[in-house]
C-alpha cells in the first residue's frame, strides 16, 4: 500500500455539551496500533511536543488514573488525571485534565487498515492546535515506521 500522504484536518465539533477545535490525520497504521501508542505513557515523550517526561503508577492509560507530567519548556511537574476512558472496537478515545483544567482529547477511529487520528482541543486553547499537528505528524512518523502488524 502507497504511504500516506493525507494532510490534516481542523474543525470544531460540539461533545458533552461543549464545542472544541478538532484536529485529525490519516495514518497508514491499525487503530490498535495506534492506540497503544496513545495509552502507553512511557511513549508520550515520544510524539507529544510538549512532554518531557511522565510519572505515575501504571504504564497503560485507564479511567481515573493520576500522575504528573513534566513540561518540556519549562521542566515544571504539573498533576493529571485521567477522566474518561473508551477502548470500543471502532472508535477509542480518552480524555484528561491537566492541573484540573479539561485537556485535549485524543480519539482513534478505525478505517481498515488505517485509521483516523484526532485530538480534541478546547476552544480556549486554540494556541495549542499548532502543538497537536506536530504530534499527529510525530506520531504518524512512529507508528508507520514499525512495520506490519503483528
Amino acid at each position: 500500500m502507497p504511504r500516506n500522504i493525507y494532510s490534516h484536518a481542523l474543525g470544531v465539533e460540539r461533545r458533552d455539551g461543549t464545542r472544541q477545535f478538532v484536529v485529525s490525520r490519516v495514518v497508514d497504521a491499525s487503530a490498535g496500533r495506534v492506540w497503544d501508542v496513545l495509552t502507553d505513557t512511557t511513549r508520550w515523550d515520544e510524539w507529544g511536543p510538549s512532554v518531557a517526561a511522565v510519572d505515575c503508577p501504571t504504564r497503560y492509560v485507564h479511567e481515573g488514573m493520576t500522575g504528573r507530567v513534566r513540561v518540556s519548556r519549562t521542566g515544571l511537574w504539573i498533576p493529571f488525571e485521567i477522566d474518561s476512558y473508551v477502548d470500543g472496537e471502532e472508535t477509542k478515545r480518552w480524555t484528561w485534565r491537566v492541573a484540573r483544567v479539561p485537556a485535549t482529547g485524543h480519539r482513534v477511529d478505525a478505517l481498515g487498515e488505517q485509521c483516523r487520528v484526532t485530538f480534541e482541543v478546547p476552544l480556549v486553547a486554540a494556541g495549542y492546535v499548532p502543538v497537536c499537528r506536530r504530534a499527529l505528524d510525530r506520531l504518524a512518523r512512529l507508528v508507520e515506521s514499525r512495520g506490519p502488524d503483528v
